[in-house]
């Protein structure tokens, strides 16, 4: 597997967090190839230091922002394995992740899943023998499970994107995008989350001059969601189409992912566009019904 990310700049809290996570994905066995996008400060001191490979230029908007198109076509057309992974460079993984991957016999496919939010301030201890089973211990104790609209890691076969629009990383809608887009080209969309605990520790937003609002509401938001079809091309886990447990694949089949497949037909399918408000008035119905029971959900 190629496993390929871009960075922030390696210093601080963000700096031990995603060193964190690289280190725990040489761990994996197989052993995975590391692309290390972007040229952030640290970020070729630490390719260097872990013998990874590090591509610094890749296309950005105007903002300086990097391009999630340039780095999905560099890492395809450069990539020394099939199989392919984009992983945010903050997330860690564990022995489940590759083990959860020799489960899947269906291509093309996109695997996909629910990360585990944590408070990680400090260096994890990979020479200790010890180190996943004391990780998974906290992520139990001390562990949030994140919504399901949010997406930390892709993997798929190389070759599925060749036709993103100019989003920009980590600006929002972008990780949605890519699950319309395979679920668009008919593609097997696989929600992992039972199968793969993928630790996300927690973190400011303070590499960007606007904070968490410039973030998530500046004008690079604001566009991913226009390119992104103002939400009708953002799908989430809940589209997913099969789903994998420690007991295997199976087609994802209850009530609750008939209602999003569903939901999702008039935007994968233009001769059923006509059903479009009638699922958004469904939709606000049952939110509306959610709200009034005091239901929550992940």
């Amino acid at each position: 597997m190629t496993i390929f990310t871009i960075s922030k700049p390696f210093r601080g809290h963000i700096g031990v967090i995603q060193t964190n996570a690289i280190q725990s994905w040489l761990l994996l066995y197989p052993e995975p190839e590391v692309i290390l996008f972007g040229n952030e400060e640290g970020t070729a001191e630490v390719a260097s230091r872990f013998g990874i490979r590090h591509i610094a230029e890749v296309e950005c908007n105007e903002y300086g922002t990097p391009l999630v198109s340039s780095i999905f076509g560099i890492a395809q057309n450069t990539a020394k394995y099939q199989l392919m992974c984009y992983v945010n460079a903050d997330i860690i993984l564990m022995s489940d992740f590759l083990l959860a991957v020799q489960r899947i016999h269906k291509y093309p496919f996109l695997m996909v899943g629910q990360r585990w939010d944590l408070e990680l301030n400090e260096a994890v201890n990979f020479d200790d023998t010890q180190w996943e089973s004391r990780l998974r211990t906290y992520v139990a104790e001390q562990g949030k499970l994140h919504p399901k609209s949010g997406i930390d890691y892709f993997v798929f076969s190389r070759g599925l994107y060749n036709d993103i629009p100019p989003l920009a990383i980590g600006r929002g809608g972008w990780d949605n995008w890519l699950v319309y887009q395979a679920r668009r080209l008919k593609v097997t969309v696989i929600d992992a989350t039972k199968a793969i605990t993928a630790v996300h520790s927690n973190h400011d937003y303070s590499h960007h001059p606007g904070g968490t609002v410039g973030v998530r509401e500046g004008p690079e938001a604001i566009r991913n969601r226009e390119l992104a079809g103002w939400g009708e091309h953002a799908l989430t886990l809940e589209h997913a189409t099969w789903t994998l447990t420690s007991q295997g694949i199976r087609r994802a089949l209850t009530m609750r992912h008939l209602y999003f497949r569903l939901d999702a037909m008039p935007v994968l399918y233009s001769h059923l566009y006509f059903l479009r408000r009638p699922m958004k008035a469904l939709r606000r119905l049952i939110i509306h019904i959610r709200s009034m029971l005091g239901i929550t959900q992940n």
